[in-house]
């Protein structure tokens, strides 16, 4: 299909500007924080932006890979499974990111046979190039025009080098053909320091620049990732090589937190040569409110320490697994002038030794995460039992509302064996079981993008913690699970103390459950942490924080 028949898009002002983001030869050294950084900047100088993350993978979403393979699965407003980078673009930027936010090879391919087997392409043979780089194309256009932002970031995830993504730098390259003065190249690359030489080497980075020149794409600035600030003469050679201004060559040395970096792009100028490679002018805006926090989180003293009681320790770092959970730790915990100290806690180990959940004593507080599988799942029930006989601050998400309200059946109303259908399909007392229409999914094995997804509103009910952290009596929350609350124990746990403070009225589902006579235990069927924002704690995790600070005290 030709590229004249896509869309060129628009935008109100008529700016209309795209930013590709690309890795050098080593991968995780920060794009997704890059890139959400470029936004924030560009944001703070007066422009609309939308991020966009580009997967190489044949998957249609990030829903069906294990968070210990790929990290957490962020899952947007709309429901879309998506790359954990998405929801960096959400706390930088305060955007909210839908399925345009999203592209991955998968979604690419089953958009052109659809339209291959719908006759869309009119008779005409259907090829990898052009059709696959102008159904990205179609894709980035289509977010810009959503959003109607006037500079969109495309992130690649990868390396350059890589095979697999060839093709989407054919379709960054196409489009910087048909329009030059509009469409701009990041690259993020690592510049190593070996220990024995203690010097920085650029050689990888001339290397990754030389491999996306072989793709017909020249950077038009290099972020260079280092333990420390990049040397002057390593810019020197790097603007050589690339034949890029010297100021094009921005430092992006380890920082105490990512959001330090859109600090210390500043520092280097990086908003301003933007605009002016763009032939773009800043407007009336600033970063104050961003500068002040950096410099705040990076003087505080006191701690509060948080308990993460999981499973998914095994694989990948702790950090990718829940990411939006520690990153809503910190936001809330910096609020109430704390320095967040977490704890990881395997919640295996005690299923063979209870004595040690004692150490739950030197925590001020403990969150359950969400998770699949049967795996760790009594161990989380045993750390939730003794946080409410010892009246420590609990948060549950989602699994951990579900291992709450287990726990409670099993010790407080004396339901012996009461379980998830999901832990135990035998289970006599099945507090937690799974709705109709998702056992029909799962009897068919639809697994993929089938589970309750997205926004969904919930009515609180007054008087509760629940309802006094938020300060109003209906809110809107993101869902990603199969499992419900069996309104059938509802009376009778009610009864016992166990407080159901939120409701979804549409279906009366649980969403908010909380322990009477704690000062804080609540558990949620959804994820608050993807809505937490570093200027703006999530009201369930400011809350939470301060009811540990209150015990640490």
């Amino acid at each position: 299909m030709a590229d004249d028949n896509i869309s060129s898009g628009s935008s109100k002002t008529g700016v209309k500007k795209f930013i590709f983001v690309v890795g050098g030869v080593m991968s995780s050294v920060g794009k997704g924080v890059a890139a959400a950084s470029i936004g924030k900047i560009l944001q703070s100088k007066g422009y609309k932006v939308a991020n966009i993350k580009a997967d190489m993978y044949v998957n249609i979403d990030a829903g069906t890979i294990r968070p210990a393979e790929h990290g957490e699965v962020f899952v947007g407003e709309d429901g879309i499974e998506a790359d954990q980078d998405l929801g960096n673009y959400e706390r930088f930027t305060n955007q909210i990111c839908t399925h345009d936010n999203y592209i991955t090879t998968g979604q690419v391919y089953q958009e052109v046979i659809r339209r291959e087997r719908n006759l869309e392409y009119e008779g005409e043979d259907v090829e990898v190039v052009p059709d696959i780089p102008n159904e990205i194309i179609r894709r980035i256009k289509l977010c810009q025009e959503k959003n109607d932002s006037e500079i969109t970031i495309v992130e690649f995830g990868g390396t350059v080098g890589e095979y697999q993504l060839l093709l989407f730098l054919e379709a960054a390259r196409m489009m910087k053909v048909k329009d030059p003065d509009n469409v701009f190249f990041v690259m993020v690359s690592y510049l190593p320091t070996p220990p024995l030489l203690g010097e920085q080497k650029s050689k990888p980075t001339q290397y990754a620049i030389r491999t996306l020149n072989s793709a017909g794409i020249s950077p038009d600035f290099i972020l260079c990732r280092a333990s420390e600030p990049v040397a002057e003469n390593i810019k020197n050679t790097i603007s050589i090589v690339c034949s890029l201004p010297k100021e094009r060559i921005i430092s992006a040395p380890d920082v105490y937190s990512i959001y330090d970096v859109p600090v210390n792009f500043e520092k280097e100028h990086l908003g301003e040569t933007f605009l002016k490679s763009m032939g773009l002018e800043p407007r009336t805006k600033d970063m104050k409110d961003w500068m002040e926090l950096s410099e705040k989180i990076k003087n505080l003293k006191e701690t509060v320490k948080i308990g993460i009681v999981g499973k998914y320790f095994n694989f990948k770092s702790c950090r990718d697994t829940y990411i939006s959970v520690i990153e809503s730790v910190q936001h809330a915990s910096w609020f109430h002038n704390r320095k967040p100290e977490i704890i990881w806690m395997d919640s295996e180990k005690y299923e063979t030794d209870k004595e040690l959940l004692k150490e739950l004593d030197d925590v001020d507080g403990i969150i359950i995460p969400g998770g699949f599988g049967k795996r760790g799942t009594e161990g989380m029930i045993l750390a939730a039992e003794y946080a409410r006989k010892n009246k420590i601050p609990y948060l549950g998400l989602c699994l951990g509302m579900q291992i709450m309200s287990i726990e409670f059946a099993r010790n407080v109303c004396g339901l012996d064996g009461a379980n998830s259908e999901e832990l135990d399909p035998k289970t006599p007392h099945p507090v937690i079981h799974i709705m109709d229409e998702q056992k029909k999914h799962m009897e068919k094995r639809h697994f993929g993008a089938t589970m309750r997804l997205g926004a969904y509103p919930c009515v609180l009910k007054g008087g509760t913690k629940a309802a006094k952290a938020y300060g109003t009596s209906e809110i809107s929350e993101r869902h990603r699970h199969r499992y419900e609350f069996n309104n059938k124990y509802r009376e009778m746990m009610e009864e016992k103390g166990f407080v159901i403070s939120g409701v979804y009225p549409e279906k009366n589902l649980v969403e908010i459950a909380e322990i009477k006579d704690h000062p804080f235990m609540i558990g949620v069927q959804f994820h608050p942490e993807f809505k937490s924002r570093p200027l703006k704690p999530h009201p369930l995790f400011r809350e939470f924080a301060n009811a540990c600070i209150q015990k640490a005290q």
